[in-house]
């Protein structure tokens, strides 16, 4: 999924790969994330709209910025942007749900989960925009 997220983020000329970057790649490539969110009455289109209004440039003005920091880091050599400081947090934290439940990797919902309950991270404002009561969709991903 990081992957994903990191190409999105070349592809937009995005300094670092971010929340709102590895929330897109989930809807993207996470069937079980969009039925989950479907689940739950959420409009996965309007979420989507947010994320692609942002990718061309408009709506939430992040384009270009950094997330959780004054300064972007350069990303590594070749251009491949590094996580933001917050995105690596939720990463970090959804190994850590996944290690809880006694699972390898962490999956989609894993990600989702540490994502949303992240109100200060980007991809939480987008959730919440979209309708997403972040707060609901972290307890109903909490049990399992």
């Amino acid at each position: 999924m990081t992957a994903a997220a990191r190409r999105r983020a070349v592809r937009g000329g995005d300094r670092q790969t971010d929340t709102a970057h590895l929330l897109h790649s989930l809807l993207d490539l996470d069937p079980d994330v969009r039925s989950v969110l479907e689940e739950g009455a959420w409009r996965v289109d309007r979420l989507l709209g947010y994320l692609v209004q942002r990718t061309i440039g408009y709506g939430l003005r992040w384009r270009r910025t950094a997330e959780g920091s004054a300064v972007a880091p350069r990303g590594r050599p070749g251009g491949e942007p590094l996580l933001s400081p917050v995105a690596a947090a939720a990463v970090e934290s959804a190994a850590a749900r996944a290690r809880a439940r006694g699972a390898d990797r962490a999956d989609g919902r894993d990600l989702l989960a540490a994502l949303a309950a992240d109100r200060e991270c980007r991809a939480a404002e987008v959730l919440r925009r979209s309708g997403v009561d972040t707060e609901l969709l972290v307890r109903r991903l909490g049990g399992r």
